[in-house]
């Protein structure tokens, strides 16, 4: 399970980009919730990218590629959906800091990363306040070539990342030695 790229890789700025002149540097959202288990054990969960599937309304599953792991540099793919549409997507780790941080990007129809997906972890009282940040870091077609279609897409991730915070809460309330 792969993204297919072209054979030949237009950039973002190139003539076939329909979305080229979209100005996507205002594109990002942040939810916070607190989580019944320390910082460690948050971010051991959400590093695993297999367990996504149990919480996120779009993820179907995730997994890293030949054996790897939770670690900066690491490729895994995943397959996702939203609105009856399904796709494959592929991501590489960006930042793995066991209980502080956990970071990767999503390349897009163009072999760059269109899309930073963080995780934070802090410490606070006998749990963890997670941060979950989603960010556009390049203009697509495969995310929408107007503002309107963009607009969506954030109110729409936006409305997943809430319902992933609430269910991995309850996962962790229902599951504390998990």
């Amino acid at each position: 399970m792969s993204t297919t790229l072209p054979e030949k890789p237009e950039s973002p700025e190139s003539p076939g980009n329909p979305a080229k002149s979209l100005d996507v540097s205002g594109y990002s959202i942040t939810r916070p919730a607190w989580v019944a288990t320390d910082s460690k054990r948050a971010y051991d969960l959400l590093s695993t990218v297999s367990n996504i599937a149990l919480w996120s309304p779009n993820a179907i599953r995730a997994q890293y590629e030949d054996g790897s792991g939770p670690w900066a540099g690491a490729w895994f793919t995943g397959r996702n959906r939203r609105e009856g549409t399904e796709w494959d997507s592929r991501s590489q780790v960006q930042k793995a800091e066991r209980g502080a941080e956990f970071t990767y990007t999503v390349l897009g129809s163009v072999p760059v990363p269109i899309v930073r997906w963080r995780w934070t972890f802090t410490p606070y009282g006998q749990g963890t306040r997670l941060a979950h940040t989603w960010q556009l870091l390049e203009a697509d077609p495969v995310l929408g070539t107007t503002y309107a279609e963009l607009d969506a897409l954030r109110d729409q991730t936006a409305a997943s990342m809430e319902d992933t915070l609430v269910a991995l809460a309850g996962w962790i309330a229902d599951n504390p030695a998990a």
